[in-house]
């Protein structure tokens, strides 16, 4: 890729490889802020009340972990051909009836599509972009 910068009115060319999207998600701690149901003529979007409880985080080695409310869980991811979600172990303690716990992790095991939004988020999208998940960035170390 080549990309033009304009330093003090000079115009510098420089040339770099393109870094893959999951070098831009990896080592972020995300928190689900919001879910945008698309699958019918009336489009709904549910903000997240409690986002810090509703994460996930991308390791470079393709695994992945987060929390959804008072249950951890880890499994896998893959951008290749698309963006899965693999779930591995999770703990199953009930949350309460107020939780989504059951709802965020069932999306993301649903997951086909996803990546930065462009605007420092991420959006992940079910297939045919029936419902569209985003995060924010935690501000957490990375």
């Amino acid at each position: 890729m080549i990309f033009t910068l304009v330093l003090a009115g000079l115009v510098v060319l420089s040339a770099c490889g393109t870094p893959s999207s999951s070098d831009a998600i990896t080592g972020i701690v995300w928190q689900w802020t919001s879910v945008t149901d698309r699958s019918s003529e009336n489009e709904t979007t549910t903000t997240v009340p409690n986002p810090e409880d509703y994460t996930i985080k991308f390791n470079e080695d393709g695994t992945l972990e987060g929390k959804a409310d008072c249950n951890v869980f880890g499994g896998a991811y893959s951008q290749d051909g698309g963006f899965t979600i693999t779930l591995g172990t999770a703990t199953q303690a009930y949350c309460g009836d107020t939780s989504l716990d059951a709802q965020y992790l069932q999306l993301l095991g649903s997951v086909s599509a996803g990546g930065p939004d462009g605007q420092g988020g991420l959006a992940l999208e079910t297939p045919g972009g029936a419902q569209r998940l985003m995060f924010q960035d935690s501000g957490a170390a990375r």
